[in-house]
């Protein structure tokens, strides 16, 4: 159960990382940016779903060896929900309306939160090996 916990973290882990590093970023540079918004508001909604779904099997995985850590991968995993379900919707809605300051704080507040939940997905990583 501990290595099938590890490879499950390591799933969301890396694949949290190659998205936001990588995959946005290569829309970014390498497509027109009305093309790249295109694609990453249509992806976003999978990535954000299979955190969500990855995060809690994680947990519930971890959990018969390290509350901690379960503990932290259900709080990825519900701390997701609102990112999907109201803040991008917020972010495309202030894209919109071309409202540059509101966009502004409210991407800021998804890196922060993603950003926040890759150092916790690397924490828990160092706790099964």
């Amino acid at each position: 159960m501990t290595t099938l916990a590890l490879l499950v973290t390591a799933l969301l882990f890396g694949g949290s990382v190659l998205y936001s590093f990588g995959f946005a970023v290569f829309l970014l540079k390498h497509t027109e940016e009305r093309e790249a918004r295109r694609l990453l508001r249509a992806a976003f909604p999978h990535f954000y779903t299979l955190v969500i779904g990855v995060a809690a099997l994680a947990a519930a995985l971890a959990l018969p060896f390290d509350m901690l850590s379960a503990g932290i991968l259900a709080a990825i995993s519900l701390s997701t929900i609102p990112a999907r379900q109201m803040l991008m919707p917020a972010i495309n809605a202030a894209t919109d309306a071309g409202d540059k300051r509101r966009f502004g704080r409210l991407h800021g507040l998804s890196v922060g939160l993603g950003l926040a939940q890759i150092a916790a997905m690397a924490y828990v990583l160092t706790r099964f090996v």
